[in-house]
């Protein structure tokens, strides 16, 4: 027997999202635009309120006025009340958080919950998408809860992970590279199918597969990624010792078509709400299943180090005027382009300095609110100016396009100290040679005032860094 047909074959679907965070947002938003009519649900109230005013309480380019006009146009609306907001959806996407236990694994409370909150909710023939990023098994789980709160299978459910990159969500969704969703349930995929059917049409690739296997794309996607970004600062470490440029290097292997340019940018580790947290899960699940990810064991502890190993690099430049000194530090939040600091680099950087007496003052073009909520005993600048006036030092931890355009002989008049520790590669050590500056950058020579007279290398030209300036985090 064939499955029963969706609901709304050929037109568009009626959609709920669980969750108005990040995830739950900008996805609840960019099927809106798609023309699909979306209902986001989240129970804090205070949220609802400003979200029904227009407000966006993350900083997303492009997210508030997108949002505004879906409003507008009566395809997207906020609630509170789960049964009014659940019950006429074609289909329910979970969207919530899936934060890290001491172990590693996730947390899958909230998903759990969300689960039982629809269980007898949802009209039959209704498909439960996982939208939130869940370990393998996730979905066959939730099955077994939503059947025994609801005394039927009358439902299907489906994985549909999220590829996501703060800072360039709106477009990463509405121009996806892929779409990847799975369900062992056909009607589940045909109606997935109609829900992405717009962005098919533009040529996306939409991938169909099983509930595990996409499961596993997500975090294998992320370990994967990860893992260049793990490779590449490495490699930026032996190149510090034999006098090689990671840039040139990075530039040189990213030409070949096997392995590519994203994510060789070396810098002070990933970040985010993402890798971080996925792959320690991933390692997790396999340790649960008895499949060891050594590779991803090894990346997790080394990520883990680089920050205070790059602390302890601008405290051995300091030497014994380290305590007392004053940094300046430039970028908070784990990269460009976003307000996020969840395990960004300043978290670590910042207590490591201040625990050796260091003194900090920073900036950060959108992420000062969050930062201050988790830093303490920090003066907050207006700009970067402000935060480099005498300052011993200078530490460059997100590379927001501001910075690179920075007026660095501006800079250098305004410290009492010459220490600029660049580590984003945002500048040429070649730039640095007019300069009383000691500059040190990632994987590349160190310019320091003693040999500014002498002529510094210039292994990358300005062309292969613009060809190294690929983003370093997704998911």
């Amino acid at each position: 027997m064939m499955p029963p047909a969706p609901t709304e074959v050929e037109g568009h679907m009626k959609i709920t999202i669980i969750g108005a965070g990040y995830v739950g947002l900008t996805s609840g938003t960019c099927l809106a635009e798609l023309g699909h009519h979306v209902t986001c649900i989240d129970m804090n109230e205070d949220r609802v309120a400003r979200l029904r005013a227009g407000e966006v309480p993350i900083y997303e380019p492009g997210l508030q006025e997108l949002m505004a006009s879906n409003i507008q146009a009566g395809r997207l609306l906020f609630s509170a009340d789960t049964v009014d907001g659940a019950a006429d959806a074609d289909a329910v996407f979970i969207a919530v958080g899936t934060p890290s236990l001491a172990d590693g694994d996730i947390d899958l409370s909230f998903v759990q919950d969300a689960a039982r909150g629809i269980a007898r909710v949802i009209k039959p023939n209704c498909v439960v998408v996982v939208k939130s990023t869940v370990v393998v098994g996730t979905c066959k789980a939730l099955r077994e809860i939503i059947a025994e709160e609801r005394g039927a299978l009358d439902f299907s459910i489906a994985s549909n992970p999220e590829f996501l990159r703060e800072g360039t969500a709106v477009r990463d969704f509405l121009e996806p590279e892929r779409v990847v969703f799975g369900s062992d349930d056909p009607r589940a995929c045909a109606v997935l199918e109609q829900i992405y059917q717009p962005l098919a049409d533009r040529g996306v690739t939409v991938m169909r597969t099983s509930n595990a296997n996409a499961e596993l794309i997500k975090y294998s996607a992320n370990a994967f990624l990860a893992l260049k970004i793990g490779f590449i600062n490495d490699v930026a470490n032996l190149c510090e010792q034999v006098g090689g440029d990671v840039s040139a290097v990075a530039a040189g292997i990213g030409l070949d078509t096997r392995i590519g340019s994203a994510f060789l940018s070396a810098g002070p580790g990933f970040g985010g709400s993402c890798f971080p947290k996925d792959t320690r899960a991933f390692a997790a699940t396999g340790r649960k299943h008895d499949a060891p990810q050594g590779l991803i064991e090894t990346l997790i502890e080394g990520n883990e180090a680089r920050s205070r190993m790059l602390a302890e690099r601008v405290l051995r430049e300091l030497g014994s005027k380290a305590n007392g000194a004053t940094i300046a530090v430039l970028g908070l939040a784990f990269k460009a382009n976003t307000d996020d600091i969840r395990d960004s680099p300043s978290l670590a950087i910042i207590p490591w300095l201040q625990k050796a007496g260091c003194r900090i003052k920073a900036h950060d073009p959108k992420a000062m609110t969050e930062a201050a909520k988790q830093l303490d005993d920090i003066t907050f600048c207006d700009n970067a100016y402000d935060a480099a006036r005498d300052a011993d030092g200078v530490i460059v931890l997100t590379e927001w396009d501001e910075y690179r355009h920075l007026d660095l002989a501006k800079i250098a008049g305004t410290m009492r100290g010459a220490l600029l520790a660049d580590y984003r590669n945002l500048w040429l050590p070649s730039d640095m040679t007019d300069l009383d500056l000691t500059y040190l950058s990632i994987g590349r020579p160190t310019v320091s005032r003693a040999s500014a007279a002498v002529q510094v290398a210039k292994p990358a030209s300005r062309t292969v860094e613009r060809a190294m300036t690929a983003t370093s985090s997704a998911g």
